[in-house]
This record gives structure tokens, C-alpha cells and sequence, in this order.
């Protein structure tokens, strides 16, 4: 069982859109935490119409959740808050759960669903993974990592041969 599980049984849906509103309690957004790595998660809902469609159900609405993430130089608390559409796409699980199955870009936001029901709990919880910045940065982050002898993408840039062929560019005149 997913740490937000909000099931949604097909035989109730139609393909009129049903509105819906899921919001995980305190014990689900700790969880959701320990499994993302994130400091906290203060808040985390959602607002989706599902509705029944020929592969399964589609479930289209938005997201809406307050993290604390853990800055990646200085380890310090990046407070952030996200506000993400989201349209998921619930088919059957192919065959076996061995099988391998590829999917094309436009099929990335599909979820695959058995015994008849859909998780639109676990689909907030992976649109939320999905909508986290990689590389959360505090107001420090930038001395801290200049201090560990990362460079910037400017000195980077700048002590590039490139740059050098630039700067001669410019002295011919071109």
C-alpha cells in the first residue's frame, strides 16, 4: 500500500468528470517525506476531475503542496511551493508484471492501475516528485560551493578556450 492512497473504483466512474479533492494528513506527508528525501512536506492536495475513458480513466486537475527541501551545498532548509496541472492517464497493468513495456514521451504521465481501481493519491504523490527542483539552493549555496572550490558557470565560461578564441575574434576585428 502507497504511503497516500486514495483509491477511486472504475465501476464508479463515467465519462462524465467527477470532481474530487484528496489531501494527505500529517502520518501520509511524513512518509511522503522519508520517501522523497525531503525535510518535510507541510502541506500536500489535490483538485482533479477523473472520468472513465476507453484505456481506463484520466484524472486532470492541480497540485498543490508546501516542501521543505535540503539545500544541496549547505544542507540548509529551501522552503518551496508548488502550484502544478496535471493530467495522468490510468491504463491496465500490461500482462505480467515482468513484462517490459516502453512507453513514448507523450504517454510519460501514465500510471497503470489493477483490480479495478486507480490511485489518485499515489499520482499526486508522483506528480509532486516530479515537480521538486533537482538542485534546491539556499541564499548561501553560492558562497558555500565557491568555498568548496566549485565554479561558477560565468568562471566556468570564462576560462574556457572558447573564450579565448572569442576575445581574439574581437581583437581581428571580425
Amino acid at each position: 500500500m502507497n504511503e497516500f492512497s486514495r483509491l477511486y473504483r472504475l465501476d464508479t466512474l463515467s465519462a462524465e468528470p467527477k470532481p474530487v479533492s484528496i489531501e494527505a494528513d500529517a502520518a501520509e506527508r511524513e512518509a511522503l517525506a522519508k520517501r522523497f528525501a525531503l525535510e518535510a512536506i507541510e502541506r500536500l492536495a489535490a483538485e482533479a476531475s477523473l472520468a472513465r475513458s476507453d484505456a481506463g480513466a484520466v484524472a486532470r486537475g492541480r497540485l498543490q503542496a508546501e516542501v521543505v527541501q535540503s539545500c544541496i551545498a549547505t544542507g540548509e532548509p529551501v522552503p518551496a511551493i508548488l502550484d502544478e496541472p496535471f493530467t495522468v492517464e490510468f491504463r491496465p497493468e500490461p500482462g505480467g508484471a515482468k513484462d517490459e513495456m516502453e512507453l513514448s514521451e507523450a504517454e510519460l504521465d501514465v500510471i497503470f492501475y489493477a483490480d479495478g481501481s486507480i490511485d489518485l493519491g499515489e499520482a499526486a504523490a508522483q506528480t509532486l516528485a516530479l515537480s521538486l527542483d533537482p538542485f534546491p539552493r539556499s541564499p548561501a549555496a553560492e558562497q558555500a560551493l565557491r568555498e568548496a572550490g566549485v565554479k561558477s558557470e560565468e568562471d566556468v565560461k570564462a576560462a574556457s578556450p572558447f573564450a579565448a578564441l572569442a576575445g581574439f575574434k574581437d581583437k581581428l576585428g571580425r
